[in-house]
């Protein structure tokens, strides 16, 4: 069934409703079916597409130009042990840059001419640590389940401390000072993890960052864990002692890896606002393909990540919004702490919990929409099971969503009718739905929507699905099969797109701004 254009809008963006906005008569199976109130059809620029996604510029980090922005928050001790309930009054603001902007450092002032610079080889790069990154997200739920059976869980706690940076595929990065006096670092975000680790002198065996590796030894807020501490029992897996101190050790599936030590350290957002200790990871040893950054934020839903050791200070809360792979080096989105940084008006989503991964944020996902036509695909293809499988999983370290093959295919199938008139072009690394685009300045494209579980529908502006992959005008469908059960909302989906976590009253939220 064709869907209705209730409210046309003369600018696509994105577009988002409220939930609950159907009369409470109506049942959210026919509200999800007739709340679709936007144009079933966008344009698509594509030459502006082209040159945002192709421009390249290398971020700054002089310390005159932090990239570090802090709004109106009350310091405070933190301690992770801490019960306190009190909220922060006001909220944190970091400015978030893609991990592109921060590689390119290293080939600063370098004689590295290689093809590092143009987009298609830093493509071709993405895609392969976003395979590298989904297999990892699935083999953490395979683990899980093999060991159900002998290893019991506690809620809020993560049966495994990994990172899930997986090849560097984090994706994207925050400012932020560690110790005190504080030493400016990258940082990657991962709404996946549930630890926080920099890189530590001495360093043994590291891979290059943009900054100098952290020494703990210029640092007075260091201060080491014991093997003794709520901490280090936290660290069910590959934890251990080395001279009275607690180890961690985390191992990746392609032979990355960090190891190190357990300490409570101070962050600081910039002179006035700091959080003091924070249990992060102090790693000695490390290597992979974590290209630019010093170490990691675990944004996850456990208690170890940087927003579980926060509590009561913030509720469990946090916003981002993810900046667009190109653009200039001043193109930065924005990650916010705090209750106060929940924006009014969002279209809120019930957060799901697996008790397999409790880390990972689940939402309901009831369907899919392509031009205003509802794709006949199942609800229960994105259940997620009493057993733990299938679901939906928000991922800022992922790029690409991914979905259950047979709903991948009647979504593609649905596309490719609706886009006949365009010229098609063979497929492009993970992607097998593509389009020749040279030549055209904007083309006209189906809307592609989220339905949402309990009613709200996120439509995406076209840049979010349709993506240039070359410098050529080669556009592909930016979706791809899972190789299980489970569903990945990636981050091209989400950029541009205010997005909201209530993690104390278990909601996510998208929008009502943009970015």
């Amino acid at each position: 069934m064709v869907l209705p254009s209730l409210h046309p809008l003369a600018v696509v963006a994105v577009l988002l409703l409220n939930l609950f906005t159907a009369a409470s008569t109506v049942t959210s199976t026919t509200t999800a079916a007739t709340a679709i109130t936007y144009e079933d059809f966008q344009q698509l620029k594509v030459k502006e597409a082209i040159a945002s996604m192709t421009k390249f510029e290398i971020a700054k980090t002089n310390e005159s130009h932090d990239d570090v922005e802090v709004v109106a928050f009350e310091e405070k001790d933190h301690s992770s042990s801490s019960s306190s309930s009190t909220e922060a009054n006001g909220k944190w603001k970091l400015k978030l840059l893609h991990r592109d902007k921060i590689s390119a450092l290293l080939l600063a002032g370098s004689n590295d001419n290689t093809t590092n610079n143009y987009y298609q080889h830093r493509f071709n790069k993405r895609m392969k640590r976003d395979v590298t990154r989904v297999g990892a997200l699935i083999g953490r739920l395979d683990v899980s389940s093999s060991n159900q059976g002998t290893n019991s869980i506690t809620s809020g706690f993560g049966s495994d401390v990994i990172s899930g940076m997986e090849q560097g595929s984090g994706e994207y990065f925050v400012r932020i000072g560690v110790g005190s006096p504080p030493r400016s670092q990258y940082m990657v975000i991962d709404s996946g993890s549930d630890i926080v680790w920099v890189q530590c002198q001495p360093c043994n065996q590291c891979y290059r960052q943009s900054d100098p590796v952290f020494d703990p030894a210029s640092s007075v807020s260091f201060s080491g864990v014991s093997c003794t501490s709520s901490v280090c029992d936290r660290l069910v897996e590959n934890a251990g002692c080395h001279a009275g101190r607690c180890r961690y050790e985390v191992q990746y599936g392609d032979g990355s890896y960090t190891k190190g030590t357990m300490a409570l350290e101070t962050l600081t957002f910039d002179d006035r606002t700091t959080v003091k200790n924070v249990a992060i990871g102090c790693g000695h040893r490390n290597r992979g393909m974590f290209i630019g950054a010093a170490g990691l934020l675990g944004l996850g839903g456990g208690s170890m990540s940087f927003v579980g050791q926060l509590g009561g200070q913030t509720g469990g809360a946090f916003t981002y919004c993810l900046v667009s792979r190109g653009g200039s080096s001043e193109s930065t989105g924005s990650l916010e702490f705090g209750r106060v940084a929940l924006p009014v008006g969002a279209a809120w989503v019930p957060l799901l919990r697996n008790p397999r991964a409790p880390s990972f944020y689940y939402i309901g996902l009831a369907g899919l929409g392509v031009g205003g036509i509802r794709v006949p695909i199942p609800e229960d293809v994105f259940q997620l099971t009493e057993l733990g499988d299938g679901g939906v999983v928000m991922d800022t370290g992922t790029a690409v969503t991914r979905l259950p093959t047979a709903a991948y295919v009647a979504f593609r199938d649905t596309f490719i009718t609706q886009t006949a008139s365009l010229p098609r072009s063979p497929g492009v690394s993970i992607f097998d739905t593509c389009y020749d685009l040279n030549g055209f300045v904007s083309v006209r494209v189906p809307t592609v929507s989220f339905f949402f579980s309990g009613g709200p529908i996120l439509t995406l502006p076209a840049r979010n699905f349709l993506i240039p992959v070359n410098e050529a005008g080669t556009f592909c469908f930016a979706f791809a099969p899972s190789p299980s059960g489970l569903s990945i909302i990636g981050n091209i989906q989400q950029e541009g797109i205010q997005i909201s976590f209530d993690g104390a009253n278990g909601f996510v939220g998208f929008g009502p701004n943009v970015c």
